[in-house]
């Protein structure tokens, strides 16, 4: 009997330290209530959803508190956090926050000096574009050749951000070998993945700007469906791609996606000695009078999400790599590759 209390009492004490680490960010929780994670985008199917929700269930375990995805799209997504500054409300976006008020597009404000930039959380190596698998376009040097020639071809892209970038690069690409030529190149502006993708099931586009995790189950379909794609370029470094997981995604090894990456099987040249390359990163945006207590404590606590390692494998399962910093050090590399990027648009598109 006293056998059994002593178990009883050890397994109890085991229980309350297993429970401890998660208790003591409860109780110094300068966040009360639940959370929501409001993202850029309106799709549940993108990466941007992908990410935020992975990281999310991870941190909301650390925090022992309910955290909901919301994908609002940037407009409304900005709109939320004006209104609330308890850390209660944040985003989860990428690259496209600051790409969109360099490309001046309505509504895009420049998000380090109307919020704070927060953690870095991911990088998606599988941003690119994708063509019909029926298409006589099989490569990107197929597709700047047909505008070179005079052939319009049609890139469905939301306009402001990742997807611009690179079509920005297209077109720079074509105006190099092919003088006057560029314009051949139209983008068909559109809005979130399903948008872009549907452009492409109704014959709208010729090219569309997709992801390794969105589009990549399309890319298994026979030739003959009409929802059938083929990924002709990743904006990614080759040396960033092959930091991701081996499997690849899906049935689509890392090996068999290297061959569309930048510098690799992909050729889309910036100037007479640089290609072009563009890694999509993800990070969170905070309300401009979010308390440092606030920012301090899910710094904190994704920092030791991230050293704990599940949240890692996960990411690495969905083809997406750990790329965590904290907001200090996020804000520093941010600006710069922001600034690093302005130049380019500048130098490429004369905006």
């Amino acid at each position: 009997m006293k056998r059994i209390l002593f178990q009883s009492k050890v397994a109890l004490l085991a229980m309350s330290c297993a429970l401890a680490p998660v208790a003591s960010f409860a109780a110094d929780s300068p966040i009360h209530g639940n959370i929501r994670v409001v993202i850029g985008s309106k799709s549940t199917g993108g990466d941007t959803y992908q990410a935020a929700s992975i990281v999310s269930e991870a941190l909301a375990k650390k925090l022992d508190t309910n955290i909901k995805v919301d994908a609002v799209g940037f407009s409304a997504a900005y709109q939320a956090l004006k209104r609330v500054s308890s850390g209660n409300t944040i985003m989860i976006f990428h690259d496209q926050s600051y790409l969109g008020n360099l490309y001046k597009q309505a509504g895009y404000v420049d998000p380090f000096k109307e919020f704070i930039i927060g953690p870095t959380l991911a990088t998606n190596p599988g941003n690119g574009y994708l063509v019909p698998k029926n298409s006589p376009y099989k490569t990107m040097d197929d597709i700047l050749n047909a505008a070179g020639q005079g052939k319009t071809v049609r890139v469905a892209i939301q306009p402001g951000g990742v997807s611009e970038i690179g079509f920005t690069a297209m077109k720079n690409a074509v105006k190099l070998a092919y003088p006057g030529k560029e314009d051949n190149l139209v983008a068909l502006n559109t809005g979130s993945q399903s948008d872009k993708n549907q452009t492409l099931f109704d014959g709208l586009s010729d090219v569309i700007n997709g992801s390794v995790q969105a589009n990549e189950q399309y890319t298994r379909l026979p030739s003959d469906d009409q929802k059938a794609m083929s990924f002709v370029w990743l904006t990614a470094k080759a040396s960033t791609l092959s930091q991701a997981n081996p499997q690849g995604m899906g049935e689509t090894s890392r090996d068999e996606l290297l061959q569309y990456a930048s510098g690799l099987g992909v050729k889309i040249p910036m100037d007479a000695e640089n290609d072009f390359t563009f890694d999509k990163e993800f990070f969170v945006i905070y309300n401009k009078k979010t308390s440092p207590e606030v920012i301090a404590y899910i710094d904190k606590a994704l920092k030791e999400v991230f050293e704990e390692g599940e949240v890692i494998q996960t990411l690495k399962k969905s083809f997406f790599i750990p790329d965590f910093r904290t907001s200090t050090d996020a804000q520093t590399y941010l600006k710069a590759k922001r600034d690093s990027y302005a130049e380019i648009i500048e130098n490429i598109d004369g905006k």
